[in-house]
């Protein structure tokens, strides 16, 4: 099933950046993962690059055969044949985090956003609607807001679901208690309409959460009878690949890792206590999710029917995106963002067809 909408998180538009977004990726260089099962794949596989030179891409979007790549610096990536175009995006206030392409885009030109800001001294996330005038994307309506925020763990994850209803991760801004209160934001998984509005059916009753008791979730996919699955940063370990249901509580930071507790879900996989994934966007595909890998440098390949766990595209460094296409995977690197080792022309959109 083709991821319909995902989102970027990270720096953007202003000098000082640092001060408000700073990734959480955890410490460890150790190799090992838990309770899984680990293939070390041999597979070399014909990667094409298809735009190079790109200013940090966070999220693949596509229309028909156009990419928009959203890129860290507050510009968005317009690929057309391998042609770049670089597009400005106008906001009410300052520091844009996420964007991605709304399901009717080519008729309507809107997008959704999420995005931090600074107002006095808090630090918030919004949710917002965007049109494209020109080569300009600006802000027109304010879907939910006041999101807590910080200096780390902002989520910042879209998604449109099966439902055909919008759903974002949210992070603990560094305040983990919060992820256990569920009259709070943050820490959570939320669900709403396309036009902000909270659905009746949401599993509690007049608010936007959908599930909590998250740290950092950076991925959401659905398979293709509409089970639903995120990707989430530990405490420096303990990374999570989770089934998330309605209204369940997914532990943090209670619990993580391989840690049970009644009333709280445990994950489908985890990194366990020797390894830091850092994984970030996420697609699927015939029975396996394929997950990008910060400081794992690599995208993760979960074969949901055999429990096991490979590592492919080792050699390209820091991915943050995945997008997959009917028979092919396309992916983005992230290797200028600071924390990379920068490969000539990165970063890079790349393509990889899948047998």
């Amino acid at each position: 099933m083709k991821k319909m909408l995902t989102l970027f998180t990270g720096l953007f538009l202003l000098s000082g950046c640092s001060a408000i977004i700073s990734e959480d990726e955890g410490t460890s260089s150790e190799s090992g993962n838990g309770s899984l099962t680990t293939e070390e794949s041999s597979m070399n596989p014909a990667v094409e690059a298809v735009a190079e030179d790109l200013a940090v891409p966070w999220s693949i979007q596509r229309d028909d055969d156009v990419f928009y790549l959203s890129e860290r610096g507050g510009t968005v990536a317009k690929i057309t044949d391998g042609e770049k175009e670089r597009q400005s995006v106008s906001l009410e206030k300052e520091l844009l985090l996420g964007f991605v392409l709304a399901p009717d885009f080519s008729d309507s030109q809107t997008a959704i956003a999420y995005y931090t800001y600074e107002d006095n001294s808090d630090i918030m996330n919004r949710i917002v609607e965007l049109k494209l005038v020109g080569d300009d994307w600006q802000e027109t309506r304010v879907l939910l807001d006041e999101i807590p925020s910080g200096t780390h763990h902002h989520g910042g994850r879209l998604a449109i679901g099966p439902d055909d209803l919008l759903y974002a991760t949210t992070g603990d801004a560094s305040e983990p208690e919060i992820a256990q209160d569920r009259n709070s934001l943050g820490g959570k998984i939320l669900r709403m309409n396309l036009d902000g509005t909270i659905p009746e059916d949401n599993p509690i009753e007049d608010s936007y959460v959908y599930s909590y008791g998250h740290r950092n979730a950076q991925g959401l996919v659905w398979d293709e009878a509409g089970k639903m699955y995120s990707s989430e940063h530990g405490a420096s370990r303990n990374d999570e690949i989770n089934v998330i249901e309605a209204g369940k509580n997914y532990g943090w930071p209670t619990i993580e890792g391989n840690e049970t507790q009644t009333g709280m879900e445990s994950p489908l996989f985890t990194s366990g206590n020797n390894t830091t994934w850092a994984p970030s966007g996420m697609d699927y595909r015939d029975e396996t999710l394929y997950v990008a890998a910060l400081r794992g440098n690599a995208v993760l390949e979960f074969d949901l029917e055999s429990n096991t766990l490979s590592e492919m595209l080792t050699e390209y460094g820091r991915i943050r995106d995945i997008y997959i296409e009917d028979e092919t995977m396309y992916f983005v690197t992230n290797n200028r963002d600071g924390r990379g080792s920068p490969q000539q022309n990165d970063d890079k959109l790349y393509r990889l067809p899948l047998d």
